[in-house]
């Protein structure tokens, strides 16, 4: 199975929660470096982040509702 980059996790988070692109850009990025720092182990931190972004997503358009 090929790995998905970042750009292509951004795209496919902003399509299925129609989000812009670039806010779920941001959202990753300041997640990444949040959960990055200090970390030993990087391995899982895509899944982690990628579920973090999209749970935060959900979050914010529940609140919304």
């Amino acid at each position: 199975m090929r790995q998905l980059d970042v750009e292509d996790i951004v795209k496919e988070i902003a399509a299925e929660s129609n989000t812009p692109v670039s806010l779920v850009s941001k959202m990753y990025a300041e997640t990444w470096a949040a959960y990055s720092e200090g970390a030993r182990v990087m391995d899982y931190l895509t899944v982690l982040v990628t579920r973090r972004v999209r749970e935060d997503l959900r979050s914010d358009r529940n609140r919304l509702q």
